[in-house]
């Protein structure tokens, strides 16, 4: 049979376009302040103090013993400083004076003695140091990150939405990571103060001129590690934003869960290309700044050096002019090496001190913020099961939002009763069941269970009686029984995990797997296993069933499920409906059929309720929804 050559002719191939690069994005919003606004060269010099006190303060809270053994070490170091520089003023003495050598060295060996001792004591202390450091250091940053963990997940969810908070949790994460060398350079610091105070104490009662010669020759690094610093913490604050999405897209591109969407949809050239263009412009930025720190490091080294040649110009004049005796003259030049070297690490550890005081600010402002914005709520708790959840008036708009996403709601659900709420994408049915379970406060109106406003409740104990399964629930690499009981198990058998897997239908999966309840579910890590889209969906409700809660909320609950895992859901929601409220939000029309009532959501309004054959036959919103979801 012939056929017309145009019928056989493939389809043309879309043409292709140069991808567009990533969109610019900078750290800010509403909450976004730049650290350096307000760090000046003095401002910085004054906050040093208190940086060395908070962070002797937080080390004190995780070991005091190891504290004081830090202080003793500097106070070692201290003093072995002194005791080398004066004794070696007395070895000099003897070795520089007239006479035979053997007798001058013989006179000198008690000096040469207390010099290697006080070398001894030095290196000793310097190794107990590191020592105290390694017992505080692992322990702190635990502990500050502990901190940004615990205020992540105590703010109010509401917050999580406000402008650049991603991007302040971003920046306070980097001062986690430099809470690491904290304590080590705090303890550097100090050590070089001490160093330096006992070795210009020497060299000022050696002759009083060399001192400020010496801090002449210092003050330019001081200066210009100061300002290297502030160069490095600017760039770095002009990455947060992409740093903080290259992360988030790093991790999706890499992450075998998209694998398939990513490959199948001939993504993997753009998403390359995409985190390629925005390491390069995080890496551009760094580049760029790299010419300003090179003129301030040339700068600041010049203008040292020639303060520092002319130290020791006026070391050799004194020497040569017989203002200073040669024995002097040689301990003067240890001096001089020793709080050169002070200065040097005092100017190091001092910019550093200042860097990472820096990358804290943006900690600790972080965590100031969710304080402010952790629940602000009573300490009220139910005595008895809830038999009523109820909205007045209820408004509620995200951070950013014009339109309120639930506008001016009332409803009362009661004990026993199933409640479906149903209506088109964005018309406020998520955000309804949060204001119903106290996950959002309303900004106007009010929410109450058995008549206490949510505002008066302890939330913790509000929670303990309730159970929500989202839309985008979590798959936890935990094992099965974890991901049932999330670490709070209600009995000590497993009667309970197993009687919430038979409820929708996943005993035998869970049967069937390598280790059972215990099977770790994680492809991605050694040893475990993965669940399909619909059997992890099962086990979220799994999770909630588990709970027994007074409140049940059932976000699109069965949208992966397969038939047989639909049905035996929705009859073991009808089972247990009569010792709970119970709330599901759903666009399969059909399953509403199980609920007591129904309401249809419109614009953050509640546009219809009734039963379902009532709504069927109304020829309203929901009609118009169930005739589109039978024409097929």
């Amino acid at each position: 049979m012939s056929t017309d050559a145009t019928d056989q002719a493939p389809l043309p191939r879309p043409s292709k376009v140069a991808p567009p690069p990533p969109a610019e994005i900078r750290y800010g919003g509403r909450f976004g302040k730049n650290p350096l606004a307000d760090a000046t060269f003095g401002a910085m010099c004054r906050r040093l103090p208190g940086v060395l006190t908070q962070t002797a303060r937080m080390a004190w809270a995780i070991d005091r013993r190891a504290v004081l053994l830090l202080a003793g070490c500097q106070l070692a170091i201290g003093a072995a400083a002194v005791i080398l520089l004066t004794s070696t003023a007395r070895a000099m003495r003897a070795i520089l004076a007239n006479g035979p050598v053997a007798e001058r060295l013989h006179e000198a060996l008690p000096a040469l003695w207390v010099i290697g001792a006080a070398a001894a004591v030095g290196r000793i202390a310097s190794a107990l140091s590191s020592y105290a450091d390694g017992r505080i250091t692992p322990r702190l940053t635990t502990a500050e990150d502990s901190r940004l963990v615990a205020a992540v997940c105590r703010v109010e969810a509401a917050a999580r939405a406000e402008d650049g908070f991603a991007d302040r949790q971003e920046a306070a994460e980097m001062g986690v990571v430099r809470g690491h060398v904290m304590v080590q350079d705090a303890t550097r610091f100090t050590a070089a103060v001490v160093r330096m105070v006992s070795a210009s104490g020497v060299l000022s009662v050696l002759h009083p001129a060399m001192l400020p010669l010496l801090l002449l020759a210092v003050v330019p690094a001081a200066v210009g590690a100061i300002r290297h610093a502030r160069l490095q913490y600017e760039t770095h604050y002009a990455n947060v934003a992409d740093r903080n999405v290259r992360q988030n897209m790093r991790g999706w591109l890499v992450s075998t869960k998209y694998t398939d969407e990513i490959r199948a949809n001939s993504m993997s050239g753009y998403l390359e290309y995409w985190h390629r263009a925005i390491s390069d412009r995080i890496d551009q930025r760094i580049v760029d700044v790299a010419p300003r720190m090179l003129r301030v490091a040339l700068s600041s080294s010049a203008i040292g050096g020639v303060f520092l040649l002319g130290t020791w110009s006026a070391l050799a004049w004194l020497a040569a002019t017989g203002r200073i005796a040669p024995a002097i003259a040689a301990t003067a030049v240890v001096a001089v090496q020793t709080t050169l070297a002070a200065l040097g690490q005092l100017v190091i550890y001092g910019a550093a001190m200042f860097h990472t005081a820096l990358y804290l600010a943006d900690l600790e402002a972080f965590l100031a913020f969710a304080d402010e914005r952790a629940p602000r709520r009573g300490e009220l708790a139910l005595s008895g099961p809830v038999e009523e959840v109820r909205l007045d008036e209820a408004v509620y708009c995200y951070p950013g939002k014009e339109t309120p996403a639930v506008a001016g709601v009332s409803l009362t659900v009661r004990r026993g009763e199933i409640l479906a709420v149903v209506g088109e994408n964005g018309s406020g049915k998520s955000t309804l069941t949060r204001l119903l379970a106290g996950i959002f406060l309303a900004d106007k109106g009010q929410v109450s269970w058995n008549g206490h406003s949510l505002a008066d409740l302890d939330p913790d104990r509000l929670w303990e009686r309730s159970a929500l399964v989202p839309q985008h629930f979590a798959q936890w690499p935990l094992s099965v029984r974890d991901n049932v009981t999330l670490g709070q198990p209600r009995s000590h058998d497993d009667a309970l995990v197993w009687q919430a897997l038979e409820a929708v239908g996943l005993r035998t999966v869970v049967e069937d797997l390598p280790r059972g309840l215990v099977t770790l579910l994680a492809r991605e890590l050694w040893g475990g296993t993965e669940l399909s889209g619909g059997q992890w969906q099962r086990l979220a409700c799994a999770r909630a069933l588990y709970r027994s809660p007074d409140l049940l909320i059932l976000d699109e609950p069965t949208s992966q499920m397969d038939p047989r895992g639909e049905h035996a859901l929705l009859q073991q929601i009808k089972t247990i409906a009569a010792d709970r409220i119970t709330i599901v939000v759903t666009h399969t029309l059909i399953n509403t059929k199980i609920a007591n009532r129904i309401i249809v959501m419109e614009g953050g309004r509640i546009t219809e309720q009734g039963g379902y054959e009532e709504l069927a036959a109304g020829g309203g919103e929901f009609a118009r929804l169930l005739a589109c979801s039978q024409d097929r």
